[in-house]
């Protein structure tokens, strides 16, 4: 049996997928032009596309506070990523000394976990490996790295429903449903 041949995620898109909110707290995707959830966004921020929240009547960016509330769903949902120390340690984190410390830190921690991890499978993928002649480690070698790549790919639900406004314009209203 030969190996399968290791598939690259496509590269993502320079621009941030827009998604607008209207009053009714919908969610718009503007490149389907139909509605999005929390979970599709979700999915789309693990397939590596960034993504940009944006209140279709202030203008404001709720990015922030829409990737806050799919963080806490999954969390809610058993699928625990946060320990409780940390959790615990980032609510004491906001405070004026350390909200200049803290962002920087997690950014710059985060940033030498997917270099660290890209790093382990370029490792892993060269056949210098002084293991390499050895029976049995192309196989091997092989289910690390699509056990890598399943690891990786989280790093590279809707909201309830709410009162419509009728003064905003929802093109996709007209829009049939996918």
């Amino acid at each position: 049996m030969s190996p399968e041949p290791a598939t690259a995620p496509a590269p993502a898109p320079a621009e941030p997928l827009l998604i607008k909110r209207y009053a009714s707290r919908r969610l718009y995707n503007t490149e389907t032009s139909d509605y999005i959830t929390l979970d599709e966004i979700a999915r789309v921020i693990r397939e590596g596309r960034e993504v940009r929240i944006v209140d279709l009547r202030s203008g404001d960016d709720l990015t922030r506070q829409y990737l806050l509330q799919i963080i806490a769903e999954h969390e809610s949902r058993g699928e625990n990523v946060l320990p409780v120390d940390l959790l615990t340690d980032l609510v004491r984190s906001y405070t004026a000394q350390a909200q200049s410390v803290v962002p920087q830190f997690l950014e710059a921690s985060f940033e030498m976990l997917r270099n660290g991890q890209s790093q382990m499978l370029e490792q892993l993928s060269a056949l210098q490996h002084p293991m390499a002649s050895m029976p049995g480690f192309s196989e091997m070698q092989r289910h690390q790295q699509m056990f890598l790549r399943a690891m990786m790919g989280g790093w590279t639900g809707s909201s309830g429903p709410a009162p419509d406004d009728s003064d905003d314009a929802d093109p996709a209203a007209s829009a049939p449903r996918k």
